[in-house]
C-alpha cells in the first residue's frame, strides 16, 4: 500500500492580507514523514516548493475542486491519500501517522481533537470519485482520536 499527501494551497488567502502560502507551507512539508509521496495543490498564487505541484484550474469552486486536482495528480501506486491543509503550521507527524496506521479501518478517516473532527484526513482511493465541491468535510469518516496532540490549526489572519 501506499500513501501520498495531497496538501491544499490553492486559497486566494483573501482574509490573510497575502498569500500565506508563501509562509506557511515549508512548516507544513516538514510534517509529512510516511508517505510515499507529496503533491502541493496551488491555485490562485504559483508555488515554488520541494515537491510536485499541480495546478487546481477551478480552484475558485471550492475546496473540493482542489482535492480532487490532487487526487487526479497522484501516481497509479497511491492507495490512500493523506489530505492536509497548506495553512496548518502546526501539523504534528505523529497525527499522520497514527491515520496512516489505521488506513484499513474506514474508507474515509478524520483526525479528531476532544471530539471534533479536523485534519489530517485520509482517504482511500475507492472513494476519490465521491468527492464533491465542498471537499472531503462532506464525507463521514471514522474518527481517530487525536486529542492527546497538537491541532494541525488553520491561520486565517496574520498579525
Amino acid at each position: 500500500m501506499t500513501v501520498a499527501a495531497v496538501v491544499l494551497a490553492a486559497g486566494a488567502s483573501t482574509r490573510y492580507g497575502r498569500p500565506k502560502q508563501y509562509e506557511l507551507l515549508p512548516a507544513v512539508l516538514e510534517q509529512l514523514s510516511g508517505v510515499d509521496e507529496v503533491v502541493v495543490v496551488e491555485g490562485a498564487h504559483p508555488l515554488t516548493v520541494d515537491a510536485r505541484v499541480v495546478h487546481a484550474a477551478e480552484w475558485e469552486r471550492g475546496p473540493g475542486a482542489s482535492l480532487r486536482a490532487g487526487l487526479a495528480g497522484l501516481s497509479d501506486e497511491v492507495t490512500h491519500a493523506l489530505i492536509v491543509l497548506g495553512d496548518g503550521p502546526a501539523l504534528d507527524p505523529r497525527a499522520v501517522q497514527r491515520l496512516i496506521e489505521h488506513r484499513d479501518d474506514a474508507a474515509v478517516l478524520a483526525a479528531s481533537y476532544d471530539g471534533t473532527r479536523d485534519h489530517p484526513v485520509l482517504l482511500a482511493r475507492d472513494v476519490w470519485d465521491a468527492v464533491p465541491d465542498e471537499g472531503g468535510r462532506a464525507l463521514e469518516p471514522l474518527l481517530v482520536d487525536c486529542s492527546d496532540l497538537e491541532r494541525p490549526g488553520d491561520v486565517d489572519y496574520s498579525d
